[in-house]
């Protein structure tokens, strides 16, 4: 018998196209990926370490990652608390995920049976939870859906190794296609262009019409050698950006894109948000923040956007702070995933971005359309 891998166990043993008979009605399961965050005080130092310790986001050797892993922790692990305890001592993510898993279910009604798996990537539930409960639930199908619209290997792909590994090691098997972005996808840009556009409307209303209006579309950083490595994000952040500024049709627009959460000494790809609320303050101009790469409220929207950077606003003298929401289970929002699905469902890739194959340009060599890296294996055991 030909010799599998890892993520061939999670594939490779059904034929990716042959559905199961006798059912009108498919069975999909849909793994939905996400950060995850600590649900009590007592959790927030191992969410960080786990969060530190990842080979994706510490570019290190082993001992040396783990040593800077506990390094990270111990200094942020202070502000990371108190953090916490503004938002009642624990983060809101999961139970919004949940939210959002069911508003997806209920989206893909009647044609498609679905249940939607939560996998959470530095607390739980965590990959291999997820895995167990996908097996247990015996899909015709799987779906994995990241909640990044904007593909990189800090996240999703991240998010796609730690499957991987966990459905090979619970003995997962089913025909399995991956959703690895939508940055652009029309509809996800229809709702987060209406999303905000509101706030914009809204913020406008409140102030005084001689006041000008920024918008900065914030998304969470990345050290810049990342990126330099071949690292797409940076690059799908800026077509989120264009698409949903084109989208919101306001004529000429005044807004920025901008980079959050630094949390390493190296360089980071820029402007940081930071520097963007001076320059407002600066310039006299008031400011929407919007966060263009988050779609679920977390402790860097609803501490650091809500309440630290709006104090920043205020020492440098910015005229008026506003900030648009992350898309929750915004209908819109919902029915753009329930539309991924089914497009994905239909390809006959079993990797797919939103139009299908690659969107990146060639300079991006993590783009996972080049390394194939996360792609199911779609080879069947010899007999």
């Amino acid at each position: 018998m030909m010799e599998l891998t890892a993520m061939d166990t999670v594939t490779a043993l059904v034929d990716v196209d042959r559905p199961k008979v006798g059912r009108a009605v498919p069975r999909v399961a849909i793994v939905l990926f996400n950060l995850g965050g600590p649900d009590k005080i007592e959790n927030v130092r191992p969410f960080l370490y786990n969060l530190f310790s990842d080979r994706a986001i510490i570019r290190a050797p082993s001992p040396i990652r783990q040593l800077l892993a506990w390094l990270i922790t111990k200094r942020r692990l202070g502000p990371a608390t108190e953090n916490y305890e503004i938002l009642g001592g624990g983060s809101p993510l999961l139970e919004l995920t949940e939210q959002q898993a069911r508003a997806l279910e209920q989206a893909l009604k009647p044609e498609i049976e679905a249940k939607c798996f939560v996998a959470m990537r530095y607390w739980h539930p965590m990959s291999e939870e997820a895995a167990k409960a996908v097996r247990e639930w015996g899909p015709d199908e799987v779906i994995l859906l990241p909640l990044y619209p904007q593909f990189s290997t800090t996240t999703s792909g991240s998010s796609l190794d730690a499957w991987r590994e966990a459905a090979a090691k619970v003995g997962l098997v089913a025909p399995t296609k991956i959703v690895c972005c939508y940055h652009s996808d029309p509809g996800f840009v229809g709702a987060t262009a209406a999303i905000v556009r509101r706030a914009y409307d809204e913020a406008r209303a409140e102030l005084d019409p001689s006041i000008p209006l920024r918008v900065l579309f914030s998304a969470h950083g990345l050290p810049e050698s990342i990126v330099k490595a071949g690292d797409p994000y940076q690059w799908q952040v800026e077509q989120t950006v264009a698409a949903v500024v084109a989208a919101m049709d306001v004529p000429e627009l005044d807004h920025v894109v901008c980079y959050q959460s630094r949390v390493t000494p190296q360089k980071w790809i820029g402007p940081s948000t930071e520097e963007e609320i001076k320059r407002a303050g600066q310039d006299g101009v008031a400011i929407l923040v919007v966060p263009i790469a988050f779609v679920s409220e977390h402790s860097e929207t609803l501490v650091e956007l809500d309440i630290e950077y709006r104090e920043e606003a205020k020492h440098f003298g910015v005229p008026a702070y506003f900030r648009a929401p992350a898309h929750n289970s915004d209908a819109g929002f919902i029915a753009s995933l329930a539309s991924l699905v089914r497009r994905t469902r239909g390809s006959e890739r079993s990797l797919c971005s939103f139009r299908g194959g690659r969107t990146c340009p060639k300079v991006h060599g993590d783009c996972p359309h080049a390394t194939r890296a996360y792609a199911p294996s779609r080879r069947v055991p010899a007999g």
